[in-house]
């Protein structure tokens, strides 16, 4: 079993409302990171063809913040594969309605498991990474260390 990373990349696109946001009117961290869980959730399963849990959030960078009213663009593909588990790599960017202007504003790297219909981890097919995500992955991988 072979799939791209191209096949996994999912892409969510969310409103940052006030609900979402703290007293600065920037939106929460935890609420970056339940969409982060969620969209990386979709990559993996996209991927395995299979139900997946998180194992681990291996590394996030909160860059900068999210304000209300700010379009929070999410993309997410799978970057490399073990027997039952895979790497997803997430990059979160902020789009001004306004302006246009794009900024990134988080980072984040996590391992999910694909589980079988006993909730045992299960094979999934291995990934092939083209160029292109190779050196994003790399470059972020290298960035604010």
């Amino acid at each position: 079993m072979i799939a791209s990373a191209e096949q996994s990349k999912t892409i969510q696109t969310r409103l940052v409302l006030p609900s979402d946001t703290n007293h600065l009117g920037t939106i929460f961290g935890g609420t970056v990171l339940a969409y982060i869980d969620e969209i990386a959730a979709i990559c993996a399963m996209r991927h395995a063809r299979r139900a997946v849990v998180t194992a681990s959030i291996d590394k996030i960078d909160f860059i900068s913040s999210a304000k209300i009213g700010d379009i929070l663009k999410l993309e997410a593909f799978v970057y490399s594969t073990g027997r039952t588990s895979m790497k997803v790599f997430v990059k979160v960017e902020t789009e001004d309605l306004f302006t246009g202007e794009h900024h990134l504003t988080t980072t984040c790297f996590l391992t999910m498991v694909a589980i079988d219909e006993n909730k045992k981890p299960c094979p999934v097919p291995t990934v092939i990474v083209g160029e292109k995500e190779e050196q994003l992955v790399q470059y972020y991988l290298k960035a604010n260390r």
